[in-house]
């Protein structure tokens, strides 16, 4: 589950990780009161508006702000909230902005010129270890950094059974050529966002720039955060962080509902149980000249009322050209199966205007097939996976 980025600094925070300070806000009258408040608690004389979207590359997009009076703060807000903003992490349209982050300006002049550094804590899917992953190039051009110059770029695993030991987190902050108070302070910002990423039960943490102060304080300017969705009964409180205006709308209607939905770019539904042969399926889509138009796994039960919701959540995709269900009747029957596809259809009447090809192995395939033949609805009935993918083919030409 991806969360804004005043979300993840709340949890950053909760864990004693220190981040800059900001209050969010989702009209430009509450954008000034913000940085009222701000200047009232923290000195700041200068305001980063920043849109909160779940998508990277804000400040690219012009969705980054610098704001040196509360009259910019006003206007900058004001343009804002409501935009379409574009990033290289959004769809070709862009991502609505619902609300901005008024944070304090960390970029004051001191004794030492700022550095900011890029800094993750993610899996290694290869050795199944939790990794940091970091650069003393953070900032916006990190993307260029792993490209171009991937010797910058340091990764340091950890061992589960000890956890990160303070060995390592002194380092890290070696390796970014920090000493002194910089240094301590860096120990202890490692330490606490690694507690944080494992207590939190997360699979991601991103935070670019962390940013080293000129008074030397070390903090998360920015911060991605993803939550792992298959440990949040532990976290009951996280799951009021979901913004579903920042997801796709079908996926979170077909989740309400209880059905496993992917939207892709393709032109052919797939209706299918189990997740491996949806995989598998997608497969034969691309082998038969098709592309999948989505991912559908409709369970064990696929009733004809499960089936009717496949149908009409798949329909709302304007690119798709047929809808080809390959259900493999293990526990459920195929006769079954078959019977839900013939109600769905006869219930939803003429809004079904695609060809549908339907595939049923398993328990009473044979009578599953004789059922959709007799049913005189304009179903396309296949037993094998070859005569499937023919069938795509045919009606995409």
């Amino acid at each position: 589950m991806n969360l804004h980025e005043y979300q993840g600094k709340d949890i950053l925070n909760s864990f004693g990780v220190k981040v800059q300070r900001g209050i969010v806000a989702d009209n430009h009258k509450k954008a000034v009161e913000a940085a009222k408040q701000l200047a009232a608690e923290t000195g700041t004389g200068w305001w980063v508006v920043k849109a909160q979207i779940h998508a990277g590359g804000r400040g690219k997009g012009g969705g980054v702000k610098l704001a040196k009076s509360l009259e910019e703060v006003e206007s900058i807000s004001k343009g804002i909230i409501g935009m379409m903003l574009k990033t290289p992490q959004t769809p070709p349209e862009g991502k609505k902005v619902n609300q901005v982050l008024i944070a304090e300006d960390v970029y004051y002049p001191g004794q030492s010129e700022p550095e900011e550094y890029y800094m993750s804590v993610l899996l290694n899917r290869s050795s199944g270890r939790n990794m940091i992953m970091y650069s003393t190039e953070g900032g916006m051009d990190i993307e260029t950094v792993a490209e171009e110059t991937p010797h910058l770029i340091f990764t340091e695993e950890i061992d589960p059974s000890t956890g990160l030991m303070p060995f390592q987190a002194r380092k890290i902050a070696f390796n970014l050529g920090l000493s002194g108070k910089a240094f301590k302070e860096m120990v202890r910002f490692v330490t606490a966002l690694y507690k944080a990423y494992v207590e939190s039960d997360s699979s991601l943490f991103e935070i670019n720039p962390v940013l080293k102060t000129s008074d030397d304080m070390v903090l998360a300017v920015d911060a991605k955060v993803t939550l792992d969705e298959n440990a949040l009964f532990r976290h009951k409180d996280y799951l009021d962080l979901r913004d579903l205006r920042e997801e796709n709308p079908i996926e979170v209607e077909a989740n309400a509902v209880g059905l496993n939905y992917v939207d892709l770019d393709g032109n052919v539904g797939c209706m299918v149980n189990g997740a491996g042969l949806a995989m598998s399926t997608m497969d034969l889509i691309k082998q038969s000249g098709g592309e999948p138009a989505n991912f559908l796994d409709v369970g064990g039960t696929a009733d004809a009322e499960r089936v009717e919701t496949g149908f009409r959540i798949i329909m709302k995709d304007p690119n798709v050209k047929a809808i080809l269900v390959n259900i493999f009747g293990g526990i459920v029957r195929c006769d079954r199966v078959a019977q839900g596809i013939v109600d769905a259809y006869n219930n939803m009447g003429d809004s079904i205007h695609i060809p549908i090809i339907v595939r049923l192995q398993g328990t009473n395939a044979v009578e599953a097939k004789e059922l959709l033949d007799a049913s005189g609805l304009d179903v396309i009935s296949v037993v094998e996976f070859k005569e499937a993918a023919d069938k795509v083919q045919e009606v995409l030409s």
